[in-house]
């Protein structure tokens, strides 16, 4: 079996990496082991921020409604229920 020579492929992964490390501080832009696990972890932090975005609007939301509610002498579970009643 011939032996395969990975050149090619692997200038074009480790340039992929490189290329999304770009802005990133020191090794972690320009040594390809270092900036793997930079990628990575950014993208680990990336999956998860964008599910706690939507918590953290949803509590923001609920907030600015409740202080809205009680100014006007409601609090604002019962401003939901009056809401949800059916007219």
């Amino acid at each position: 079996m011939p032996r395969v020579k990975r050149g090619v492929v692997a200038r074009a992964r480790h340039k992929k990496v490189l290329k999304q490390a770009k802005g990133y501080y020191g090794a972690r832009s320009r040594v390809y082991r270092v900036a793997f696990q930079a990628v990575t972890k950014a993208g680990q932090y990336a999956y998860r921020d964008r599910r706690q975005r939507k918590r953290q609007f949803r509590q923001l939301w609920i907030t600015r409604i409740n202080a809205a509610a009680r100014q006007n002498g409601m609090s604002y579970s019962r401003f939901i229920m009056a809401l949800n009643t059916p007219l």
